[in-house]
């Protein structure tokens, strides 16, 4: 039998680090971003993967851009990469997105017209620091899970080129897991930022539809579309997230989702009573011991629900009037250009010509029902996983049936953006025959902060680094109205209360102390221990405490949960600054005991042992 270390080893060699790593090399001074670019166009170059790239920057503009950032980072030093999340970081992005001055061919030449400006997201990126590479190759139109579908010819796997690379955004997943950037924009309609992450071993992030504008991009769907993210693990798909989205007032479908905190009392997960392989062995045996793996991790369970809602509403994307969005997209386009056009995208655009109005509004409310049936089986779970993909064709077998495979690759991921869910796609556990495979992670519309964290956990499990407690400290990706909450107790970070705040949405943005007015005690018979803040006039003390802004629509909940005798009031800190805080009724401190001496409930914990 094939240890899991040896199919690891199948992976392309001098994958690229992290974001995260990168970063740090830059700040400690062990790599600048002229070093990185040359190493990355020198993969480029020796790769003969071609067929990856539609359109590059040409390398000597490119290493002009990375000497100018290596002169800033010189001269600013550490500021800069405060300033810039994401400096110096190598990007590229699928060639339906728009980049000033670059054409755009949706991977059809005749289609192809200059950018006059970048796409939203694109100038978000820039504006962070990331270099843009180039523009990366894709089943024509968006329309595809395969990436054989394009005259600039099919994007072969990255670890086994005889397989597909996964569409419609091949070209970004392979640039990634080559090494040829660090992370890459795909998009994501049908699963084309899912399925492709899953053949290539990486993470695909498709965020809650309108979190990312979509403004710039070339519609496959426009009421589905959501541009997608590859990275080697979800805390760097997370920090370009952060970047990458926020409200653009110019996209009609851009919105300020709400955003459901993350879980630390384990999660309720629910997966397919049955699970489709479609024959497929090596592929069902992967997900059982992926399975198996997330199972063991401390908190979780697991409850099997029906998947007929899911698969139900997956057919119609393809089978239904929803392909008419593709035909609206190209407009005249279609019919004044078909012989330029893939036969197979082709065929399947040419279905709207079986749809009116009335099976339109029919559809969508089969779909609206199938969706009320979804939320009703997934009430009382926090997220879902199911398989990324069914099963893992060849390029020729996917030749020989081209709609019949790429079909059975929609099976898990059709269904999502029609029922506006978040989704989150990262490696599982490698199949026996060398191959990668992978887990998607499933909610409502603003669980992308939670499926991040617990995707996190669920990767280190599955064989990857340490990375979910940075995402749950992160910044939120949007903004909305905040408060500032001053902790003291059983709410401070890795004390028993904590989780009342992360699963409320809450980061940690100050360590520091109370004005020297405050005393500190040990309230009697609460469970867990907690210590109670007043103020005083006379003979007081600067008290440890931590400031954490949680979103204002959450303070309410927060705030009836809170027992009494404690209660929210304001607290006056050390640099003069008054936030909300936990305060004590003067009854509740009739009885108990007074500890100010130390400073704070941690270290009188700590006296205790």
């Amino acid at each position: 039998m094939t240890t899991t270390h040896a199919l690891q080893q199948a992976a392309p060699e001098a994958a690229p680090t992290t974001i995260a790593a990168t970063l740090a090399a830059y700040r400690e001074g062990r790599s600048t971003p002229g070093k990185v670019v040359a190493e990355l166009l020198a993969r480029i170059d020796s790769s003969g993967r071609d067929e990856v790239w539609i359109s590059r920057v040409p390398s000597k503009q490119l290493k002009q851009q990375a000497a100018a950032l290596d002169l800033m980072l010189q001269i600013k030093g550490e500021a800069v990469l405060e300033s810039m999340p994401l400096f110096g970081i190598p990007f590229a992005v699928k060639d339906n997105i728009d980049v000033a001055e670059m054409v755009t061919t949706g991977a059809c030449p005749e289609f192809g017209r200059l950018a006059s400006e970048s796409a939203t997201v694109v100038q978000r990126l820039q504006a962070a620091g990331a270099l843009l590479v180039g523009k990366t190759n894709l089943d024509q139109f968006a329309t595809g899970l395969v990436g054989v579908r394009s005259p600039y010819g099919a994007v072969r796997n990255a670890i086994k080129s005889e397989y597909v690379s996964g569409g419609s955004s091949s070209g970004s997943a392979v640039a990634v897991a080559l090494g040829q950037v660090m992370f890459s924009l795909g998009t994501d309609t049908a699963g084309s930022g899912r399925v492709p992450a899953a053949f290539n071993h990486l993470v695909g992030l498709k965020p809650t539809k309108g979190l990312i504008s979509a403004r710039g991009l070339v519609p496959a769907c426009r009421t589905l579309d959501c541009i997608s993210i590859f990275a080697h693990d979800v805390a760097d798909a997370w920090r370009v997230l952060h970047s990458a989205s926020g409200f653009d007032a110019e996209d009609g479908y851009s919105r300020r989702p709400t955003m459901l905190g993350v879980k630390r009392r384990g999660y309720r997960i629910a997966i397919p009573d049955h699970c489709e392989f479609f024959g497929d062995s090596l592929a069902q045996e992967a997900w059982e011991r992926s399975l198996a793996q997330i199972a063991a991790l401390p908190g979780v369970s697991l409850a099997k629900i029906p998947f007929a809602p899911f698969s139900a509403a997956a057919e119609l994307l393809y089978q239904g009037p929803w392909v008419a969005e593709r035909r609206a997209a190209l407009g005249d386009f279609f019919q004044e250009h078909r012989d330029a056009i893939h036969p197979v995208v082709g065929q399947i655009t040419a279905q709207a010509d079986d749809y009116d109005a009335v099976d339109s509004f029919n559809a969508q409310y089969r779909l609206a029902d199938l969706r009320r049936q979804a939320e009703n089986l997934l009430e009382g779970s926090d997220l879902m996983l199911v398989p990324t993909t069914t099963t893992f064709p060849t390029i020729a077998e996917v030749e020989a049936d081209p709609v019949v495979r790429n079909a059975q690759l929609g099976h898990y991921t059709n269904f999502v953006n029609l029922m506006d869910m978040s989704a989150l796609a990262i490696p599982a556990v490698w199949r026996r025959d060398g191959l990668p495979a992978g887990v998607t992670l499933i909610g409502p519309a603003g669980a992308d902060h939670l499926l991040a964290e617990a995707g996190a956990r669920m990767q280190q499990q599955l064989g990857g680094a340490a990375q979910a407690d940075t995402i749950a400290a992160a910044p939120l990706p949007f903004n909305e109205s905040t408060i500032k909450v001053c902790v003291v107790g059983a709410h401070l970070a890795g004390q028993p209360l904590n989780w009342q705040l992360l699963e409320a949405g809450a980061r940690r943005v100050a360590v520091t102390r109370t004005a020297a007015h405050y005393r500190l005690y040990a309230l009697a018979g609460t469970t867990p221990p907690k210590p109670g803040l007043a103020r005083t006039e006379g003979d007081g003390a600067a008290i440890a405490v931590e400031v954490w802004e949680m979103p204002l629509r959450q303070f309410g909940g927060f705030v009836a949960a809170i027992p009494a005798p404690l209660g929210i009031g304001t607290v006056e800190l050390a640099d003069g600054s008054s936030v909300k805080g936990f305060i004590c009724e003067p009854a509740g401190i009739a009885d108990a005991t007074d500890i100010t001496h130390h400073g704070g409930w941690v270290p009188y914990l700590h006296s205790l042992n």
